[in-house]
């Protein structure tokens, strides 16, 4: 009768990869119809154990019960069959097809007796399917045209348009908006009643505590307990984590904010953003805030070269510079983390050293040829600065947790000795310990002079990292707030067009 009660059962499950022990026999227990939270620092093993879940990794020994029942899956695709769905942390999109041929990618809609897709049918489905996360979008559109958040709502109503018993969740709002939030804890709560049961793997505390039954901590790979969510707080949580304590998350800033150092007019990129105009003092942290889509990526894309812009001025020390590439703005001493570390931020073939090294290879050159001695020794400098955990810096990036993959972003980039630094969502997918990490990081940096763009859409981090903040609103500015100032309440106030 003990084991009716559980709807999946994970029993000494371990798992190693070359130099690392991933897990080291695990267990889980998942009751019916609950939200199950998996909680741990980077690196301790939550997305290990998920893809076993999902097939993509079979454990080296241990064992999986569905239903009451031993199961083993060698693909995902014997998952999915088995009633498990799976909400990638790290996004994967066919970015050449449609929204509506992703929702459906191998169980396509087709004619009666005909191997012909009824596409008719699928984009019908398709809008159906993202109506239920509040995505108001046309289904025929490719996914390449989409934004972060957007592909991420189309990966959660992949996963909840299987109607699989078990859903994972994976960091799932760890690029969407407080709105977006809301619509996805309505749908948790609907599936529950209905006796779905969600694993949800989070670093957002305020989350666990609103939607979580119970909670699991992992720490390096092993299981550290089990918890009804009501018999713990934040604090407790966070010590089960990272096995200490963590004060002053937002530390106090005490650098002197001088002059100008960053100044754009008028900067217009069609569709996308108009008239912007704002300014940047050496020692301070401006914050960029706003709803998904409001424009605020879009900016400092066009900023850094990325994008072509249609018109607007960019100074520098009060000089105009001219910005047609990224290299260019490399060459200014322009540093830009971006918002996808997957897609744009690393080579995931590489290792971390040609990572880390990639944009500032000249700066270890001599006559062309690069000093590997001293390339080494700087990226082994900055991976213990910056604690990666990794067994040595030739590991392949691929290989690594996603907050250590974006450890060597932030590295690369400190490598190239910027004087500005445009950090994009900088804590996207990492956990509570390596955040305090980045925010004292960045918090030193303006200390000690830089010029700091801070975007994010957690609104604790911009309430407690910013100087100034600036609102976005439709690819337009609509307002700005001194620390002062500035409340949750008037940010979105801003946000949503309402001031």
């Amino acid at each position: 009768m003990a084991e009716e009660k559980y709807v999946l059962e994970v029993i000494n499950i371990s798992k190693s990869f070359p130099g690392v022990k991933a897990l080291d026999k695990v267990n889980l227990r998942i009751r019916k119809g609950t939200v199950h939270a998996l909680m741990g620092e980077n690196g301790a093993g939550k997305s290990t154990l998920m893809k076993t879940l999902a097939g993509i990794n079979q454990p080296d020994e241990g064992e999986i019960v569905l239903n009451g029942k031993p199961v083993k899956f060698d693909n995902p695709r014997e998952s999915m069959k088995s009633g498990i769905a799976m909400i990638h942390q790290e996004l994967s999109p066919v970015l050449e097809m449609t929204i509506a041929e992703n929702l459906f990618l191998g169980r396509e809609f087709h004619y009666n007796g005909n191997i012909v897709v009824n596409y008719p049918k699928m984009n019908s489905e398709a809008r159906k399917m993202l109506e239920k996360v509040g995505l108001n979008i046309n289904p025929t559109l490719k996914m390449k045209s989409l934004t972060v958040a957007q592909s991420q709502m189309v990966e959660i109503a992949k996963a909840i348009g299987r109607e699989s018993e078990i859903i994972i969740m994976d960091e799932p709002t760890s690029a969407i908006t407080t709105r977006e939030v809301d619509t996805l804890f309505k749908l948790i709560e609907k599936l529950k009643s209905t006796g779905h049961s969600i694993i949800y793997i989070t670093h957002k505390m305020d989350e666990v505590f609103r939607i979580a039954d119970e909670i699991t901590v992992f720490r390096d790979g092993k299981h550290v307990g089990t918890y009804p969510a009501a018999e713990l707080d934040t604090d407790a949580l966070i010590r089960l984590m990272v096995n200490r304590e963590l004060t002053e998350i937002f530390p106090e800033k005490n650098g002197e904010i001088k002059d100008v150092k960053l100044s754009v007019k008028n900067l217009t990129r069609k569709k996308a953003f108009e008239n912007v105009s704002f300014d940047v003092r050496e020692g301070e942290i401006l914050g960029l805030a706003g709803l998904m889509g409001a424009g605020r990526t879009e900016v400092v894309e066009g900023i850094f070269g990325v994008t072509k812009l249609d018109c607007g001025e960019i100074f520098i020390d009060g000089k105009k510079a001219k910005i047609r590439a990224p290299s260019d703005a490399i060459k200014l001493k322009i540093g830009l983390v971006t918002e996808d570390r997957k897609l744009s931020g690393l080579v995931l073939p590489l290792c971390i050293k040609e990572n880390m090294t990639l944009p500032s290879l000249k700066n270890l050159s001599r006559f062309s040829i690069v000093d590997r001695k001293k390339e080494t020794a700087k990226t082994l400098e900055m991976a213990n600065s910056l604690k990666v955990k990794t067994p040595s810096i030739k590991q392949l990036v691929q290989n690594l947790s996603g907050g250590n993959q974006q450890k060597v972003v932030l590295a690369k980039w400190l490598l190239t000795a910027p004087q500005i630094l445009i950090f994009d969502e900088p804590t996207r997918g990492i956990d509570v310990g390596a955040k305090a990490d980045i925010y004292h990081l960045v918090m030193k940096l303006a200390e000690e002079g830089k010029t700091v763009i801070f975007i994010s859409s957690e609104m604790q981090e911009i309430l407690g990292m910013c100087d100034r903040i600036i609102v976005f609103h439709e690819g337009r500015i609509s307002g700005e707030l001194t620390k002062k100032e500035a409340t949750q309440e008037k940010i979105l106030k801003l946000a949503t067009g309402m001031n």
